[in-house]
């Protein structure tokens, strides 16, 4: 959902079409609250929250983070979208209503402030173990407002590659599951996938690789429906899937997108969840063709969620890797600034290559600690880097692969001097030797001189 300014889509004009000039009636009763369903044969639950507990109080502490303010620290402004409101973890704005749901209320200030609220799972390892399938599902009531009373109303449910915390430069291509999103009530859910780099790129960044449809049976508006997300790696090519109410409508596939930009996605340690109601943004703006929301916006209708809950099937395999956690896959683009550890070096924002952070002024003696580099039981015989450098003539130095110590053997290394600047990045690769298993890899640093003498933006490894 967020992470981005999105442009309005083509397909968009026709649905603009629907907005009606008369507001539903808003329903003050809570809707009859579901259990979260039993799984299937063949699945298991691996995480759920059913938001039971006493009106008024707040999502449990133990399953969710609640996000204030109008970003991250340090991340982009306005949450990167250009909605408007501030999140706040004030219960008139998110809270339980004491009859199995959680609410998210839109609210305005008589200064003319809008508060909303966002939240988002303190697990960020929701990722399917290899050949099984991971399924995402909420049972949500979008919230009960249509027509120019809803300009602006951006409700989502929806899922973040687990490196964006912390970091807040590498969307899109940490990936990014829009289960459901809507805007400025429309009966339409729409599941986008992010993922790439931005503008453009494989996933037509900002606007994503998307597609809608209405609610089966009563609006999304009106009534509780279900939204399923599910990642199948039981399947060659492995798909990606959205439904609503048990309806498949969209579907994308591991062969629509080259290697790297699939790995990026999806060989890190999973996703987190997420939860919010924003008003205003890219989106809602774009389908309405105005900024929103407007004078005619009406605050006060919520989000309804009665649960969200992770499923998995092992899809007739036994996984052979430990259950995901926040390691690296080592075929995975592993930024430098993603390390656990480092002695002597800086982050810094590269001006060019994609922007994003790097790591620099590295000199002898340096290094950089990943844990868990996962690399299964086919031997990576292959290592590269993305570098550049504005050292001074006569300085040069290597980079350095060795596992589990920083002082333990090199397994493999390459030479860097000069490339042309601090910001002139070059992929350099070397041949390493045969590595399985999970280690941690160190980066070292070795250099005949003290300057520094290298700046490292990622690195891979390959068979």
């Amino acid at each position: 959902m967020h992470h981005r300014r999105r442009r309005a889509r083509a397909a968009l004009a026709a649905v603009t079409a629907l907005l009606t000039a008369t507001m539903a009636a808003f329903a003050t009763a809570s809707p009859a609250s579901a259990s979260v369903p039993s799984p299937p044969s063949g699945w298991s639950l691996v995480w759920a929250d059913d938001f039971d507990g006493p009106a008024g109080s707040l999502p449990s502490s133990d399953n969710w983070i609640i996000d204030t303010g109008h970003s991250y620290p340090g991340g982009p402004p306005n949450w990167g979208t250009g909605e408007i409101q501030r999140y706040t973890d004030d219960p008139a704005n998110l809270s339980l209503d004491g009859s199995g749901n959680l609410r998210i209320t839109p609210l305005k200030s008589a200064s003319g402030e809008w508060t909303s609220a966002r939240i988002e799972t303190r697990r960020a390892d929701f990722k399917p173990a290899p050949g099984g399938v991971l399924r995402i599902e909420g049972r949500i009531q979008m919230p009960n407002v249509t027509g120019d009373a809803a300009l602006g109303y951006w409700p989502a449910f929806w899922a973040l590659g687990s490196p964006y915390r912390g970091n807040y430069q590498n969307w899109p291509g940490i990936g990014e599951f829009d289960i459901m999103e809507n805007v400025n009530g429309l009966n339409q859910v729409w599941g986008v996938l992010h993922c790439g780099v931005a503008p453009g790129g494989p996933c037509d960044e900002f606007n994503g690789l998307g597609a809608s449809r209405a609610c089966p049976g009563s609006s999304c508006q009106e009534a509780m429906h279900t939204y399923r997300f599910e990642w199948d790696t039981s399947v060659s090519p492995n798909q990606l899937r959205w439904y609503v109410d048990g309806q498949l409508y969209h579907t994308l596939r591991q062969d629509q997108f080259d290697a790297t930009t699939w790995n990026n996605m999806t060989g890190h340690g999973g996703y987190f969840l997420l939860l919010n109601v924003a008003m205003g943004g890219g989106f809602p703006n774009g389908v309405a063709g105005f900024d929103t929301p407007t004078s005619a916006t009406v605050p006060g209708r919520s989000m309804l969620v009665d649960y969200v809950a992770v499923w998995h099937s092992d899809g007739g395999t036994t996984p052979t890797d430990p259950p995901p956690g926040d390691g690296f896959d080592a075929r995975s683009t592993i930024q430098a600034e993603a390390y656990n550890a480092q002695s002597g070096t800086q982050r810094g924002q590269a001006e060019d290559d994609g922007g994003g952070e790097y790591v620099g002024w590295i000199a002898n003696g340096d290094w950089l600690r990943f844990d868990d580099v996962r690399f299964g039981s086919t031997p990576a015989t292959q290592f590269k880097a993305r570098v550049a450098s504005g050292a001074p003539d006569g300085v040069s130095g290597l980079v350095q692969v060795r596992l589990d110590s920083p002082t333990g053997q090199v397994i493999g290394d390459f030479a860097v001097g000069n490339t042309g600047g601090w910001q002139s990045w070059r992929t350099i690769p070397a041949n390493i030797s045969p590595v399985t298993g999970t280690h941690t890899v160190y980066l070292t640093f070795s250099s005949g001189q003290p300057a520094d003498f290298v700046n490292l933006n990622w690195f891979t490894f390959a068979n």
